[in-house]
């Protein structure tokens, strides 16, 4: 039996709340839902030890925060081996520049989402990756411009498109 074969309508419904506001209280939750406070709770905790719930976060507007620059880069590796892959992936985790990082197929290995201060602190992470001994062949930066429609979560049921 697989993990999708144990998520019920409840458990989606508990998911997508949870997606849209994360700092709803247990008995708003339960009431959205149709459970008791108790049962919600324990739904919500079986959520979150299966690792469906992996975290709870603030969109934080760090740009009014500070001066910030924030950077799409894709990153393309001259071969494709574990050890490149596993060397960067280590890198990116410690790099706290590097806020989001994804391994994708096509064009480029990796998509990052990177806030750095200004260009010459972009350039900077730009020589790391170049020269950490990674593989890394070329890197295409783009700037974030205006943030149109920012991740609020994924779409839990299938489009009706799927079928």
């Amino acid at each position: 039996m697989s993990l999708k074969d144990t998520i019920d309508r409840t458990d989606l419904k508990i998911l997508q709340v949870l997606q849209q506001d994360a700092r709803i209280s247990n008995q708003a939750l339960a009431d959205r839902v149709a459970l008791s406070p108790s049962a919600c709770l324990r739904r919500v905790r079986e959520l979150e030890g299966k690792r469906l719930i992996t975290g709870y976060h603030a969109h934080v507007a760090v740009d009014r925060i500070r001066a910030v620059t924030i950077v799409l880069a894709q990153v393309s590796f001259e071969r494709h081996s574990p050890g490149h892959f596993g060397r960067f992936d280590q890198w990116v985790a410690r790099t706290g520049e590097v806020v989001e990082s994804w391994r994708v197929s096509g064009q480029y290995d990796y998509m990052l989402r990177v806030v750095v201060t200004d260009l010459h602190d972009w350039k900077r992470l730009m020589l790391e990756m170049m020269e950490g001994g990674f593989g890394v062949e070329k890197i295409t930066s783009n700037f974030l411009m205006d943030e149109m429609k920012s991740f609020g979560g994924y779409p839990l049921a299938p489009s009706p498109a799927a079928g």
